[in-house]
């Protein structure tokens, strides 16, 4: 995700706090409908089993998956949990391990991508394949996105095991390949070849998050859907010629005055039920000067207002245009014949890109530029449901768990292996937790106290769906 992580791109970096949860400010610890689990346990069992993992380089590209994937199959084997793993290329691997249940409902899936971004080793503090555990927090790549996420899946199948929970559902693991920038050999090849080992009703894995303030989680961001990826390419043509002489036709010229045009325009803007429950929830927990511009987003002047004041939250409006990357020229006295721009283009879930393109030519209205077909390798999907299963057991383990929070339906910026299985149809949602920072960046990290939530919240969500009552 992404946010990339996917979440990191929808919510500013105060949603991911520091610090201890505070014990009195927490509902009944567990479940009533399954045994507890030792959960302090469960957290330095995690601590320990995420400082291994991240010793295991899996930066794509290459990848290197299946070294990974071998390293999380070793616990399950000596756990008693049979497990398989797939690979469309060599090393490339996909693990998939079940715990069966009575049938009677259909499965669910839990996640986490095995693979990292690549690092900037001099501009590390750590060594960035430690797995250090300092002042409360994990060091490595992969520590937050998604390292993490896979290992506190697993520790929830562990869990599930030992206490031998009944289960109405099956309860199946993935840690999939390639999703940092390869999908094709990852959650595309397991939904188009091996569909039958992960086909579930409900999915859980990254793009949401905690805000935590004061010791204490305040909003639980559960992602529901994401926008689409759909980056595009501007290429402006003219002719070539001595620097010396201005010309009309110079495509630097043309390429800067549709860049500033399109920078200038607003996109339509458009809610759908995720953003619509998302701004209407955060206005009931926020001051009443925040709280009157999400009510009021029929009002031009309330939306001005948020997009001066909050560009992230204004981007959850509409479609978003930035330009990433200006190419053009090849001596400081030739006038290039073509020039080019690539532009990260976020339309939303529902959109219709050949309309959207449309608008954008028309913005620019002008025929030396020339805008290049859409590109992505995420499907487009509907939202995952509000009052699903699932996300109804999410916000009753948040009521009991963090009594004085709210859970917040949210829409990522980002993208997330999650679109390739709402597009299968599965109720699929990120979920995140606190003191998860750096993703994408040095010094990645992960609160040892927000592993352990995240295993907790996870734990709980499963067995409110999947156990036998």
């Amino acid at each position: 995700m992404k946010i990339c992580m996917a979440v990191a791109l929808l919510f500013s970096s105060q949603v991911f706090g520091q610090g201890v949860l505070v014990a009195g400010e927490r509902g009944p610890s567990h479940s009533p409908i399954a045994p507890a689990p030792d959960f302090g346990a469960a957290r330095e069992e995690a601590v320990r089993l995420l400082s291994d993992f991240v010793r295991v380089d899996t930066v794509n590209p290459p990848g290197n998956e299946t070294r990974g994937a071998r390293y999380l199959q070793s616990i399950l084997e000596r756990e008693g949990i049979p497990s398989e793993i797939f690979e469309l290329a060599p090393g490339r691997g996909n693990l998939v391990a079940r715990l069966k249940g009575n049938g009677t409902k259909k499965p669910v899936l839990i996640m986490g991508h095995i693979d990292t971004v690549p690092i900037e080793r001099e501009k590390w503090t750590f060594d960035p394949f430690s797995g250090l555990v300092r002042d409360g927090f994990l060091y490595g790549r992969g520590a937050s996105d998604d390292k993490s996420g896979g290992i506190a899946s697993l520790e929830v199948m562990l869990l599930l095991h030992r206490l031998k929970i009944p289960l109405d559902r099956d309860v199946i693991f993935l840690a999939e390949a390639g999703e940092e920038s390869s999908t094709q050999i990852g959650i595309d090849f397991m939904v188009e070849q091996h569909w039958d080992k992960i086909a579930a009703e409900f999915s859980l894995t990254e793009g949401g998050g905690m805000l935590e303030e004061g010791g204490a989680v305040k909003q639980v961001i559960v992602t529901a859907t994401e926008k689409l990826s759909r980056n595009m390419k501007l290429v402006a043509h003219g002719v070539s010629a001595h620097g010396s002489i201005p010309r009309a036709d110079n495509p630097l010229v043309h390429l800067s005055a549709a860049l500033v045009k399109l920078a200038a325009w607003r996109p339509p803007m458009r809610l759908n039920e995720v953003t619509r429950a998302y701004f209407t929830r955060l206005a009931a927990v926020s001051p009443p000067a925040e709280a009157s511009l999400y009510t009021h987003l029929d009002d031009p002047a309330a939306v001005e207002m948020l997009r001066t004041q909050s560009p992230r939250l204004d981007a959850l409006l509409r479609a978003t245009i930035s330009p990433t990357i200006v190419q053009g020229g090849i001596r400081d006295n030739v006038i290039p014949a073509t020039a080019e721009a690539f532009l990260m283009v976020r339309p939303l879930p529902d959109e219709n890109i050949t309309d959207l393109m449309r608008q954008m030519r028309e913005v620019m209205g002008d025929p030396a530029v020339e805008l290049l077909p859409a590109w992505g390798t995420r499907p487009a999907a509907p939202p995952s449901g509000l009052k699903t299963e699932m996300f109804l057991a999410m916000e009753s383990v948040q009521k009991r768990l963090y009594p004085q929070a709210i859970t917040l339906p949210a829409m990522s910026a980002g993208s997330t292996d999650s679109a390739q299985l709402r597009a299968k149809g599965v109720e699929a949602y990120g979920i995140g937790t606190f003191g998860s920072e750096g993703a994408h960046g040095n010094d990645e990290r992960i609160s040892v106290q927000g592993l352990g939530a995240l295993v907790e919240f996870l734990y709980d969500d499963v067995v409110e769906v999947a156990a036998t009552r």
